[in-house]
């Protein structure tokens, strides 16, 4: 990802202090949650295929280096955070990455989402709040592949993962959370959000992601 695409989280933490001392509120959390999407059934043929190295192909269709596409089921990290201008209205950006690769087939792939959003507060007291969010950013998807060589008998070996392409793709992104706040600064918010990318059926079976994360974060200013 480009730097640019974590300028408004240095921002966040760069006014959060002058915030602070006005009548305004700043969070800035970490989240971990999964989100999920199918298969898209497509193939992809592995490194041991003479013909046809990473190639696309049917899976089922007799071609014995075939390997159906991997589906989106992992674990996911979020970081992000927002400045409540006024009691019920704000702005504020999330990112969400997995840490890990999944199998793709031949290959391996991680998924990142980041958006920017209004937040609104229909909902708030000084122990809950009831959240919704909604805004526009990107899905990034990139792939790459591991190779394994040894050296004599296999006493020496190593791995090497080689990059070999990205997706990327406008998103449209809306959440829904209940902040809970377990003391004056310290609180968790389960969340739900819907990702919407189209293109990302590309990859995957939807363009539709569905996420559920629990997110942990500190909250400094006036609610």
């Amino acid at each position: 990802m480009r730097i640019g695409r974590y300028f408004f989280f240095a921002a966040l933490l760069t006014f959060g202090a002058s915030l602070a001392s006005a009548q305004s509120s700043v969070d800035i959390g970490m989240g971990f949650g999964a989100a999920w999407d199918k298969s898209n059934g497509q193939g992809i043929d592995n490194l041991s295929s003479p013909t046809n190295p990473l190639g696309p192909c049917t899976p089922n269709s007799g071609d014995p280096y075939c390997q159906t596409t991997g589906s989106m089921n992992g674990f996911f990290l979020g970081f992000g955070g927002d400045i409540m201008l006024y009691k019920h209205f704000g702005v504020g950006a999330e990112v969400n990455i997995e840490p890990a690769q999944n199998g793709y087939g031949p290959l391996q792939d991680r998924q990142i989402f980041y958006d920017f959003n209004g937040v609104y507060q229909p909902y708030a007291t000084k122990r809950a709040a009831l959240r919704i969010e909604g805004g526009v950013g990107g899905a990034h998807t990139s792939f790459s592949v591991s190779q394994t060589g040894c050296v004599g008998s296999g006493v020496a070996c190593s791995t090497e993962v080689e990059p070999v392409g990205a997706d990327n793709h406008f998103q449209v992104h809306v959440g829904v959370g209940v902040q809970l706040f377990l003391t004056e600064h310290l609180f968790i918010r389960p969340q739900f959000d819907l990702h919407y990318a189209p293109g990302l059926n590309n990859d995957f079976n939807s363009n539709l992601v569905p996420e559920a994360t629990v997110w942990v974060g500190w909250n400094i200013g006036s609610r």
